[in-house]
């Protein structure tokens, strides 16, 4: 039969005038242009150790949207070379479970794969709503990928049960969503900690079973000033105290929090009104008045910005020396907390505003001076008295 096929294709050939041959090549090598690429074989290695003296360290990596395995892979073994021992790591719900019990696991694989190669801890963030769980809303109006129905939280329990059970010897350690606390990433919806209180009812025991030993973080609050009745969230503060006041506290094992430094220095006091690194003292104080402060705090986000022309950036010598303080103000004054995880690590792609001057690693995976200085501080390497690293040469 193949024999025949060849046959026939060398016989139509034949009958193409000159032209002819130039258009079919010409179109066959357009469409292996933009419809082939090779597969890329991504070798895992030897399994690798953390060296660190910091185990607190920790960073937030964006791998969900990753296209290449080696970058991937890339990702990892810089975070591990920097000495975090633990990252925070995205599993969208919407990327997985596509349509309703239809799982495609492929990309968390390579995700989860790759981290225990490197010796890492995966704290994974649960969010992102599929189509099939997420109705028009109740004007007509398209919803956005946070709007998550109540009546579609069972399908989230049931998604974040799938995944502690799969991954159940990787990973451990949970958030049930992000930010519920601001209105956008309730799905432009007025925030609900009672509701959420109910979220955390459902996922809680679903991942207990799938995992008894599993640790499920709530919240993932927000730093923010809105008041209650702001169309734009609430007060991390009022918010916290209105899910403990729902019934909230036996349905996590700890609290994670995003603690900004804003344009303060790390050591900067807290105060009202006031969004810095020691805001979170607060949070703390709150759960110490429920009876609750047996429970650790995971700063899942945190850092400073250095863009030239944000007003809530800091120069880049102030972010090294605010970021490093951190973690420092965090060993000596909070034993409560556990990780203390930098946004972000690294974006796949520029994205060509203010955001960019998070990371600690450019999409070209270039070092900037804020991973040095980390490196150091986790490695326990003396620091450099200049903050070129490496310092240029002399002419």
């Amino acid at each position: 039969m193949l024999n025949s096929f060849r046959q026939e294709l060398r016989r139509a050939f034949m009958l193409l005038p000159r032209p002819g041959w130039l258009l079919l090549l010409t179109a066959v090598y357009i469409f292996l242009s933009t419809n082939w690429s090779p597969v890329e074989y991504v070798e895992l290695g030897e399994a690798q150790i953390v060296q660190t003296t910091k185990p607190q360290v920790c960073v937030h990596t964006l791998l969900e949207n990753e296209v290449q395995e080696r970058k991937i892979k890339r990702s990892l073994e810089l975070v591990r070379e920097m000495g975090a021992t633990t990252i925070v790591q995205f599993f969208p719900w919407a990327y997985f479970e596509p349509n309703d019990d239809k799982y495609n696991w492929t990309q968390a694989d390579l995700i989860v794969r790759h981290a225990k190669n490197q010796g890492l801890r995966i704290i994974a963030r649960l969010g992102l709503v599929p189509d099939w769980a997420r109705p028009a809303a109740s004007d007509g109006r398209a919803t956005t990928l946070n709007y998550l129905p109540e009546a579609s939280f069972d399908d989230f329990a049931q998604y974040a049960s799938r995944l502690a059970a799969r991954y159940r010897e990787e990973i451990r350690h949970f958030i049930i969503w992000n930010e519920p606390n601001l209105s956008f990433e309730w799905g432009y919806r007025p925030v609900d900690p009672a509701a959420y209180v109910r979220l955390l009812k459902l996922s809680y025991p679903a991942i207990k079973d799938a995992n008894p030993q599993a640790v499920v973080l709530a919240g993932a609050l927000a730093p923010t000033n809105e008041i209650q009745g702001s169309p734009a969230g609430l007060n991390e503060n009022l918010y916290l105290r209105e899910m403990y006041s729902s019934g909230g506290a036996p349905y996590f094992d700890a609290l994670a929090v995003h603690s900004y430094g804003a344009t303060e220095s790390a050591d900067a006091e807290p105060g009202a009104g006031r969004l810095n690194f020691r805001r979170l003292e607060f949070l703390r104080q709150i759960m110490l008045e429920a009876g609750d402060g047996a429970k650790p705090v995971f700063i899942t986000e945190s850092g400073w910005n250095d863009h030239p022309r944000w007003s809530g950036a800091v120069r880049p010598s102030q972010r090294l020396q605010y970021t490093i303080k951190a973690f420092e103000y965090v060993e000596a004054n909070w034993p409560w907390v556990e990780q203390l995880c930098i946004w972000a690590f690294r974006y796949p792609a520029p994205l060509n505003g203010y955001p960019d001057n998070f990371t600690l690693v450019s999409p070209e995976f270039m070092l900037k001076p804020i991973y040095y200085a980390i490196q150091d501080y986790a490695r326990g390497w003396e620091r450099g008295a200049t903050q070129w690293l490496p310092p240029p040469e002399e002419p």
